[in-house]
């Protein structure tokens, strides 16, 4: 108990932050135990998966090793048991994934390294599909921060911001999600899908300090990107960036709180990652 109490009331938290952090240890211990009663809105909600599953089908960067799964035994053992056991490989920027500081900023954070605060808080959704699906270049701009916040007011430091383009909609198709099914180099000029503006990037992590930012495409910088400068002001900031998010049309424009946990890579520059989302029954 005193370690979920050091949890929830972190010196330096906002009050939106340890909301958050006691929602997320409520829905957790409600979903572990079945304890939830209906006279209390933060005991009764719903889990979202967020993630894509990864198999041969999952959408890789044109140039990226995708993902395999090669059987190691299946069947049924010499002493009459069945036993299954795989080996995996894959690039690590592929499916849903985060992108660690150190894959576009040197001296910062590894995969490994990013501190847990940073992968856990209350969600804002930027809701871009209507303007993103009729223009595959769009970025999602500072007019449509302000339109957010002009909606539901301001976006609270420490948040997570997730964009929504609509675009998993495509997945796992990679002519419609990517804008190429083409694999190689050659690929990499063909890619067209949305991202996010460098300068509403650069509003979020100085303007609103926000935790993280994640959208539902294969790069916070748009397809036809060559300088990355979205992933480079993040990743200057020691942002996590989360890439290839499913279903973010299920959750609310706020009150959702997200859980984002990547496989644990020493050193590494990306990593899968299951990123999952608790709704409050009040949001639903």
């Amino acid at each position: 108990m005193d370690y979920f109490m050091r949890f929830v009331f972190k010196p330096n938290t906002s009050r939106l932050e340890r909301l958050a952090r006691t929602t997320l240890l409520t829905a957790a211990l409600v979903s572990a135990t079945g304890c939830a009663t209906q006279q209390d809105p933060w005991l009764t909600g719903r889990w979202v998966d967020l993630t894509h599953s990864f198999s041969a089908a999952t959408v890789y960067w044109p140039t990226s090793t995708p993902f395999r799964l090669e059987p190691v035994f299946v069947g049924t053992t010499a002493k009459g048991y069945h036993y299954e056991a795989y080996e995996f490989r894959a690039a690590e920027h592929g499916g849903t994934h985060l992108d660690a500081p150190n894959h576009f900023s040197d001296n910062a954070p590894a995969v490994d390294q990013i501190p847990l605060d940073r992968l856990i808080g209350p969600a804002v959704v930027i809701d871009v599909s209507s303007k993103a699906v009729e223009n595959r270049e769009y970025r999602a701009s500072l007019d449509d921060l302000a339109a957010w916040e002009k909606d539901h007011g301001k976006i609270p430091e420490q948040a997570i911001v997730l964009v929504r383009t609509g675009y998993d909609r495509f997945w796992p198709d990679p002519a419609r999600y990517l804008g190429t099914a083409e694999r190689g180099e050659a690929a990499v000029a063909k890619l067209h899908f949305p991202g996010l503006d460098p300068d509403a990037a650069r509003w979020l992590v100085e303007q609103r300090r926000v935790k993280a930012v994640g959208l539902d495409t294969a790069s916070i910088d748009y397809g036809q990107s060559s300088h990355f400068e979205t992933h480079r002001i993040l990743s200057q900031k020691r942002i996590p960036i989360f890439e290839n998010v499913a279903r973010l049309g299920e959750l609310p424009a706020a009150g959702a709180i997200v859980m984002a946990l990547p496989m644990k890579i020493e050193g590494g520059s990306g990593a899968p990652l299951r990123i999952i989302a608790w709704v409050p029954e009040k949001d639903r």
